[in-house]
Formats: structure tokens, sequence, C-alpha cells
């Protein structure tokens, strides 16, 4: 999903730091923990530097046992983290030279898959995660408002801009398993390039982002989660919902893919244009990359393109 370096400074390391951007902004849970603790995972078991993933395995380790551990997500964000790494190890021991979004997506369906089935389990603790969840948003929404409050001033938060923000939190609130299986992916990805540098392996590791595609057979999961989106009700239309946007989520990323293909890539200047395109045309620019994605998977447009190229 990354560019490959090229010595330096190089569009590899910037898609690095997109990854953890993305890991922090898309997750209510810490970012540190589901980066940390898979690649403490991938350290201890996959690294050929023994000595060093011993230090980096003890030391990420302790890090990410911090924190307080009455927030309410404490085990939760420790669980779904090592469960997700040692999905992804045991499918890296298994299928070596299989490729990373292959690997990634089958921890990340394989940690909801653990998780779920604990919840059906025990349906009690799964209300006290959504209302941990909402205490969490509301605080850092509260933190936030003050700050823009301290900053410019009490007439800079006007009663509808606070009613807007209580809406969006209320809409992440319902949406954040999916946007936790986006960060998980991202979180993988990240902790996966970490490895391939620490451990100086030569893999190929995550890949340009161009080349960036899945399954398409996934398309299923997408109209199914439409489908209980649009008939269901209750935990059927949350998981519908749900399930909907993640796909949505891996579809506009598989669009921005093609267009990068398509284009030859895209410079500085124009990474930041894209960058300030998606912060105030969030929408749009989404929906374009969602409906080309979608389209790629029977137009498979990158093959077609690579087809007619000599001529």
């Amino acid at each position: 999903m990354a560019g490959r370096s090229s010595g330096g400074f190089s569009w590899d390391w910037l898609s690095a730091a997109g990854l953890l951007v993305a890991t922090g902004t898309l997750s209510v849970l810490s970012p540190l923990v589901l980066v940390g603790i898979p690649l403490a995972l991938l350290a201890l078991f996959l690294s050929p530097r023994r000595a060093a993933a011993l230090v980096v395995g003890l030391g990420v380790t302790l890090a990410v046992l911090g924190g307080d551990q009455g927030s309410g997500l404490w085990f939760l964000e420790r669980g779904w983290a090592v469960v997700l790494g040692g999905w992804f190890v045991a499918l890296t021991l298994r299928w070596p030279t299989l490729g990373f979004v292959p690997r990634g997506l089958g921890a990340v369906a394989g940690t909801f898959g653990v998780m779920g089935a604990h919840f059906w389990s025990r349906a009690g603790e799964w209300a006290v995660v959504d209302w941990a969840v909402t205490n969490r948003m509301e605080a850092g929404m509260g933190m936030a408002l003050q700050a823009i409050r301290t900053s410019l001033g009490p007439q800079a938060v006007s009663e509808a801009m606070e009613a807007r923000a209580l809406e969006a939190m209320a809409l992440q609130g319902l949406l954040f398993p999916a946007f936790l299986g986006l960060a998980s992916l991202s979180a993988l990805a990240f902790a996966w390039w970490l490895h391939g540098r620490l451990a100086r392996s030569g893999e190929e590791g995550i890949g340009p982002l161009k080349e960036f595609r899945f399954n398409d057979q996934l398309v299923w999961v997408l109209i199914g989660g439409l489908m209980f989106l649009l008939v269901a009700s209750g935990a059927l239309e949350r998981l519908g919902t749900n399930a909907f946007v993640f796909m949505g989520g891996l579809y506009a990323l598989r669009g921005l893919a093609v267009v990068l293909f398509l284009t030859g890539g895209v410079s500085l200047f124009g990474g930041i244009l894209l960058v300030m395109g998606l912060f105030f045309l969030a929408p749009l620019f989404l929906g374009g990359a969602f409906v080309i994605g979608l389209g790629d998977t029977w137009l498979n447009l990158r093959a077609r393109r690579g087809a007619s190229s000599p001529s």
C-alpha cells in the first residue's frame, strides 16, 4: 500500500506516516496499542535478528501495558490488538509468500470473528463497550471544543456548531466497529512496514498504493451489508451499516489506487492538493473513489491499461 523507498526522504516514508495518521484518525482505540502489540509479536516470532527482536518486543510490551486501567477500554484495546497481531503472525507463518493485503484482511476478519463470538456469548459486555466508547468520544469532543473556546474565545463555538459536533460524534459511535476495522488494517500495514525496517529483511513489505487491490468476491460483503442496512433493524441493521462502511472505505482506497496507477502517480505538490481536497471536499472525493474502486471489480481497469500500453 505504500510507495517504495529510494533512499533518504521518499514516498515510502511519507506513505508510512499516512498510515500512522489514518490509524490515529479512524480508531477510538489507542494507535500506540494497535501498532505496538502487533509489532511486538512480529519482532518476537518473525524477526531473524533475535537480540534486536527481544529488545523491541519487550520495549513495546512495557510501553503498551501502561495507561489507565480504569478507562473502560484498556482491556478491550489490548485484547483486540493481541488477537489482531496473533492472527497476522499466524497467517504470515502459514502463507509467508502471500501479499500483505490478504493477510491483513484475514487478520481483521479473524479478529472480528473472535471478538464477535465473545460478545455474542456475553451480550452485557457489549453495552459496556458502547458506553466506554461514547464516554471517550464525549471527553475528546469536550476537550476539542474547550480548546477552541480558549484560543478563539467563547463565541467561536456556536450552539449550532456544538450540535453538529454531537451529531458527528453519535454517528462515529454507531460506526466505530467499521472505523476500527479500517484502523486495524492501517495499523497492521504500519507495523509490517516498521518490522521490515527494523529487521532489515529485504522483504517487499506492504507494496505501493497503486497496486492495492483485494479479492473481488468481497463485493458480496458490501452487498450483504447494504441489504441488512435497508431491510433489517436493531443489531442486524447496525451490523449491515458497519459492513457497508468498512467495505466502502476499502473500495474508496482501491479507487484511489486505480487513479494513481492510470495517472502514473502523483507529485509532492499534487499530493498536497489531494490532501486539501480530501479535507474540504471529502464526500465528493470519497464518493468518486468509491465508484471507481467498485467499478474496478468488474472492469479491472489496471489490467486493461497494461494490456493496451504497448500500442
